[in-house]
């Protein structure tokens, strides 16, 4: 039996305020809420002057500012000052098992855990154990860097995805610990749900967890000996953010004479994440559709139903076409105005696998010939259905994101395009709450 290391998993040293009052210290993904300051300035009016990880971060709705550079420096000089000022209980190795309730009432497990960053790779057709899930767009990466580089502490809104039908690793994880005290508990600020975490440190529960891990990398081994264990599901730009920093930060140990034990222990090489079993009933995946304004609607379907050899049928009215959509895996809905009114057609088609990796690669390619197309990318069918309505506009409906074929795809296609799916609502994302010590 492989040891976790070996699949570039390593017990995390968490760090957690004394006396933790959830509600304040605790704040949503950065990447959240990026055009809604309201949001973000109701979070510091519930942190107020208390220590708060809003403290800590950058949310994004501020990456561009005129001040990033000083909210940067703050945030270091606050990092600081937590480390030194005794907020901090002395530090905990463990992993965490968690129970989050959304405001969605909807229970999500997971794992918190510390995974090694050669051990992922962003780049299509990776065969690493930790792998892209939607296309890495490189110009992100380096504003996020800046964030990073030299950071006295990380704090995780990363979530991985396993593909644990048995849900042994995460949810049999849980189950062992649950009984005890909890690490924490308590309300998430603004509409979060709540959260409680567990510590999973005991000789019985560690031996638990590798067996787990063991069991599900032989049952994700493709015939050559590739392992796809991970898949990120939330956060790729922030893991791929950590491998770039870890990657530069490597070559300045080596030029400096590091021995090979202090590069394999530099705290930078690992970034803490969140495992989530794919099969969690309280995780769901959102299709993120699309919407195409100042195109021939016609052509586009007929383009598209030759390309992805489909058949066209037309619907008699928009809740026969959501509903048709819903049911189905691998067609599409299309709604649009033709001669004064309304037409909703449903194009299907027979791909075996996530039907959004077969769609949008034919939409970008018909686009390239449309100079006054534009595409946006919607959440929730109602929006799509009423955007339909404009005489310029061309509604996509995406069918539902089918769990069985997830790894799969990816496995065979590589990460998928852009805004292919959503996990779960925006106050369903992760929180960030643990720290480590970083830089």
């Amino acid at each position: 039996m492989k040891q976790l290391d070996e699949f570039g998993i390593k017990i995390p040293q968490i760090l957690l305020p004394k006396n933790i009052d959830v509600k304040t210290w605790s704040v949503i993904a950065c990447d959240q809420y990026t055009q809604d300051k309201a949001y973000w300035k109701k979070a510091e009016e519930t942190a107020g002057s208390k220590p708060s990880t809003l403290k800590l971060i950058l949310p994004e709705v501020y990456l561009n500012s005129p001040d990033k550079n000083e909210r940067i420096q703050k945030i270091r000089s606050t990092m600081n000052d937590y480390l030194n000022d005794g907020i901090f209980k002395e530090p905990e190795d463990c992993f965490i098992a968690i129970e989050r309730k959304t405001a969605f009432g909807r229970t999500r497990k997971g794992l918190l855990a510390q995974i090694d960053l050669d051990t992922y790779e962003w780049k299509p057709f990776s065969k690493a154990n930790i792998r892209a899930t939607e296309a890495t767009i490189v110009e992100r990466i380096p504003p996020r860097m800046e964030i990073r580089k030299g950071a006295p502490l990380e704090l995780p809104h990363i979530m991985l995805l396993v593909n644990d039908k048995e849900h042994k690793l995460v949810e049999g994880t849980l189950a062992l610990v649950n009984n005890k005290e909890p690490l924490y508990s308590g309300e998430l600020m603004n509409n979060g749900g709540t959260i409680k975490g567990w510590k999973v440190s005991s000789d019985e529960e560690i031996k638990y967890l590798t067996e787990s891990v063991n069991h599900i990398a032989e049952q994700n081994t493709a015939s050559d000996g590739s392992v796809f264990l991970f898949a990120v599901g939330d956060g790729n730009h922030s893991l791929a953010t950590a491998k770039a920093v870890w990657e530069e930060h490597k070559k300045e140990l080596i030029s400096k004479g590091a021995s090979e034990n202090e590069i394999q222990n530099s705290r930078v090489k690992y970034a803490l994440v969140e495992i989530v079993n794919l099969y969690d009933e309280g995780l769901t995946f959102e299709p993120i559709h699309r919407v195409i304004f100042n195109i021939d609607s016609r052509n586009l379907i007929n383009t598209l139903a030759e390309k992805l050899n489909g058949n066209i049928k037309e619907l008699s009215d928009k809740a026969e076409l959501e509903s048709a959509v819903k049911k189905s895996s691998a067609d599409f809905g299309f709604t649009f105005v033709e001669n004064n009114k309304q037409k909703y057609i449903l194009l299907t088609t027979g791909i075996k696998d996530l039907a959004v990796a077969g769609l949008q690669p034919e939409i970008d390619d018909y686009l390239k010939s449309q100079k006054t197309a534009e595409i946006d990318y919607i959440h929730g069918s109602d929006e799509v259905l009423k955007l339909g309505e404009r005489p310029d506009a061309t509604g996509i409906l995406l069918p539902p994101i089918a769990k069985d074929s997830f790894f799969e795809t990816i496995n065979g296609r590589g990460p998928l395009p852009r805004k292919s799916f959503s996990m779960g609502e925006a106050d369903e994302k992760r929180f960030y709450l643990e720290c480590r010590k970083l830089f």
